[in-house]
């Protein structure tokens, strides 16, 4: 019996030193495994923690007026940016023991298996925020036992690589939160409207529950569930030891107050202006459209929020939404180039090509300018006189006609001076100018003006037959306004990473290429549109309609073709083009030509209200006199119209006009004879009177 017990003693010996052997193989063997994949994870590259991140678009007084993304609605913002609330609310909920295990926890591992078979399902997960952070940058959500294996690798890869700092610092801002708002801080914009930071502990618990189900935790779908959930997060924080139970029942019976937004989308503010902006960051400076949209920028421009709402609401009111007509406007300060209002079409929305910067039309009579300006250089003054009649050009060696013809085909029939004929847009003076001129002086004039588009020298050039964009043409009447400097349109002002670096910077850029004198000289002669009293006996001035809705000073151009209309114009503070047509270039109807100098002087006055109405410059070696606009002669108080007008120098005309002259001397003529006769019809009815008295003394 002895034996036998000794037997079975030596024999449980065995067995012990056997299970402890193996326990030490078996632990030596883990050990050494999971040295050789700690190694393994650490001898791997660092993994990027790189996301797409929302790219903010802002007005140049600081507001947000829009994003770039890639359907991702993400900013990054550091830990220390969060606010204690969300950080513990995420860490009591998430994962408890996250400074305490290495990207996956065992402990947590054996209580979720214990809880899940004693239930029978899954009600409990293990998941890390390190493993659901890595779920998140580089896997899939399958629920295969290869992407467990990875979830663990790339997690053991993270802590190795990084500092828990880092991996909770990118976890709360990829976490996804619904409706397209991915990271806290997005999530705190829609849901609260402020910065995660600012979150209360009520509304951090919220955010911190959403992640397990965005459909099924939103609060704009279902807000009894997400309080629920509010509720079940709290509860954490305090077994968590973050809040007192006091805390709990205060945070659960905070009133929260939702966002009126009920999606990352929103309402873009100047969609085409900012289109406009993305595209010049592509095309001008080469940034890659990835980054646009995914690389956290905060681009800062030049829109004026005031003076865009304006212009959408000046076109809004002047135009009918039912019809098919389009219409373009950019203004910009023409002292320094920025573009402080665009729109391309009536309704992004509904067509969302930009009519402003892509489309090119032909500019019609607005081209004139950039011709009488060149006028000036070659000594023509603004009392030049040339003859408006129907005219049939010969050119190109006499192979060649061309035969312009005035608006309805009326024609003065005599001599006009430049300043008459700009004012009521004769089209046979500027076409003798640009016979006179050469076809090539107009070209290399519009050109250092700004007009970048390709032009053709040809007879037509002059009435506007080579299409511009609306901002190209629009920059280019900014020498007029200030003093000959050409100036490079600015949507920008610069592009700043997620880092702080400067990416773009667009400063002013502004030439003197034109001769500030002349400059003065056509702004002067520009404002005649304006004064019906240069109208002719065969046509008005051009801005005759809307001479009395303006309230300052004002010069500019109005053009037509038989699908354009167009109407630029300018103070010193503001140059503002408008174009009006169809998309398919089909005839205008008489009405549709009226709508771009409406809509242009209702937006000048109310963007410049406030403003001070400022004259324009007019520099020393420019002397004024008061002539006759007809004749261009000095006026004479006996002249019917006299005008105040510029010329250089020395150019001023020296001779009175005397046409009127005559006309006086024959109305004092027959003054004077009317007095003699009535003077005779007097006498002679006094001496009827003494004759009747005589002879009644003989009765």
């Amino acid at each position: 019996m002895e034996v036998m017990t000794r037997t079975i003693h030596r024999k449980r010996r065995r067995l012990w030193k056997k299970i402890v052997m193996a326990g030490v193989v078996s632990t030596f063997i883990s050990f050494l495994a999971l040295s050789l994949l700690v190694l393994y994870a650490y001898q791997m590259e660092r993994p990027s923690l790189t996301v797409p991140e929302t790219t903010v678009v802002y007005a140049a007084n600081g507001e947000t007026i829009g994003e770039f993304h890639q359907g991702e609605h993400r900013y990054w913002i550091p830990l220390d940016h969060m606010g204690d609330a969300i950080v513990e609310a995420t860490l009591a909920i998430e994962d408890r023991r996250f400074y305490d295990h290495y990207g996956f926890d065992p402990i947590r591992i054996s209580r979720a298996i214990l809880t899940n078979l004693k239930s029978g399902a899954k009600v409990q997960g293990a998941s890390t925020i390190t493993q659901q952070y890595a779920r998140n940058l580089f896997l899939t959500h399958d629920k295969t036992w290869t992407r467990k294996w990875n979830e663990a690798l790339y997690a053991l890869r993270l802590e190795l690589h990084y500092s828990k700092k880092d991996i909770l610092e990118g976890y709360l801002n990829t976490i996804y939160y619904g409706h397209g708002a991915y990271g806290i801080e997005a999530a705190s914009t829609l849901y609260f409207d402020k910065n995660a930071e600012d979150l209360t502990y009520g509304e951090a618990a919220l955010l911190a529950g959403i992640p397990k189900g965005p459909s099924m935790y939103s609060p704009l779908l279902h807000e009894d569930k997400a309080t629920e959930r509010q509720a079940t997060v709290l509860y954490s924080m305090r077994e968590a030891g973050f809040i007192s139970g006091n805390d709990q029942v205060r945070y659960e019976a905070e009133p929260l107050e939702f966002s009126s937004s009920q999606d990352m989308a929103g309402k873009r503010m100047a969609p085409f202006f900012q289109d406009a902006v993305r595209s010049w960051l592509i095309n001008e400076y080469g940034l890659d459209p990835n980054v646009i949209d995914g690389g956290g920028l905060d681009i800062y421009t030049t829109l004026s929020p005031e003076t865009q709402h304006l212009a959408e609401k000046t076109i809004a009111n002047e135009l009918n939404p039912e019809k098919e007509l389009e219409v373009a406007l950019v203004a910009m300060d023409p002292r320094t180039g920025e573009v402080k209002a665009l729109i391309g079409g009536k309704n992004y929305q509904e067509n969302s090509y930009n009519r402003a910067t892509q489309a090119k039309r032909e500019p019609g009579s607005t081209m004139k300018p950039f011709l009488y300006y060149a006028a000036l250089e070659h000594g023509l003054r603004a009392n030049s006189m040339l003859k408006s009649e129907e005219t049939t050009f010969v050119y190109d060696g006499g192979r060649k006609e061309y035969a312009p013809r005035n608006f309805n085909h009326r024609y003065a029939d005599d001599y006009i001076t430049m300043l008459q004929a700009l004012a009521i847009s004769d089209n046979i003076f500027a076409m003798k100018t640009h016979f006179l001129l050469g076809f090539e002086d107009l070209q290399q004039t519009a050109a250092q003006f700004g007009i970048n588009s390709p032009l053709k020298a040809v007879p037509s050039l002059a009435l506007g037959t080579s299409a511009v964009s609306v901002l190209e043409i629009t920059s280019s009447y900014s020498p007029f306004a200030n003093g000959g400097y050409q100036v490079k349109p600015r949507l920008i002002d610069k592009v700043v990473d997620r880092d702080g670096n400067i990416l773009v910077e667009e400063k002013m850029e502004r030439t003197q290429q034109l001769n500030p004198a002349y400059t003065a000289i056509m702004t002067d002669m520009m404002k005649g549109m304006f004064e019906p009293e240069l109208s002719a006996n065969y046509g008005a001035v051009t801005g005759g309609s809307i001479s009395d809705a303006l309230d300052r000073p004002v010069a500019g151009k109005s053009g037509s073709t038989l699908s354009d209309s167009w109407m630029i114009g300018y103070t010193p503070q503001l140059v503002t083009g408008v174009w009006a047509g169809y998309d398919d270039a089909r005839e205008l109807e008489s009405r549709d030509a009226s709508y771009s100098k409406q809509i242009w002087a209702q937006f000048m006055n109310k963007s410049l209200a406030g403003e001070l109405k400022l004259p324009f410059p007019v520099p020393k070696n420019v002397t004024e006199v008061e002539i006759n606009p007809f004749n261009g002669l000095l006026a004479t108080e006996e002249c019917p119209v006299s005008r105040p007008t510029l010329f250089y120098n020395g150019t001023e005309p020296t001779e009175y006009c005397t046409e009127h002259l005559d006309h006086l001397e024959d109305q004092e003529n027959d003054a004077d004879e009317q007095l003699d006769e009535e003077f005779r019809k007097k006498e002679e009815a006094k001496k009827q009177k003494w004759l009747n008295k005589f002879f009644h003394w003989f009765d």
